[in-house]
C-alpha cells in the first residue's frame, strides 16, 4: 500500500461519508495491520469556506473532495479497498497540511 495513494473506502459505515482514503503512512512500515489515513469527502457536503493549508482540493473522477487532514486516523489495512489514484504528485501539498496541523504555520 503506497504512500500518498487514494484507496477506495471500504468501510461500509463510513464510506457513503469519506468515499475515499488517502494513505500517508510510510512504506516502511507496510508490515503494520494499520494505515494512517486522511479521509476524503465531497466539497459539497461542507457549507464552511475551506482552510487552504489545512484542507486541500483534490479533483477525483470529475468531482472536488476536500482532504480532511484534522480528521487524520489509523485504520486497520482492511478498510482501505481498491487503489483510486496516486498523489505523489501532491506530496508537498499533503506534508504541508499535516505540519499546518501540528505547528500552525
Amino acid at each position: 500500500m503506497s504512500q500518498f495513494s487514494i484507496y477506495a473506502n471500504a468501510n461500509a459505515s463510513t464510506k457513503s461519508m469519506y468515499p475515499y482514503l488517502l494513505n500517508v503512512q510510510s512504506s516502511l512500515l507496510d508490515s503494520l495491520d494499520t494505515r494512517i489515513v486522511i479521509p476524503l469527502s465531497l466539497v459539497s457536503k461542507f457549507n464552511d469556506k475551506p482552510i487552504s493549508n489545512l484542507t486541500p482540493i483534490i479533483s477525483i473522477k470529475g468531482s472536488d473532495y476536500i482532504l480532511l487532514t484534522a480528521q487524520m486516523a489509523g485504520v486497520h489495512k482492511k478498510n482501505l479497498g481498491s487503489l483510486i489514484l496516486d498523489l505523489s504528485s501532491m506530496r508537498q501539498t499533503v506534508i504541508s497540511a499535516i505540519d499546518f496541523l501540528i505547528t500552525g504555520f
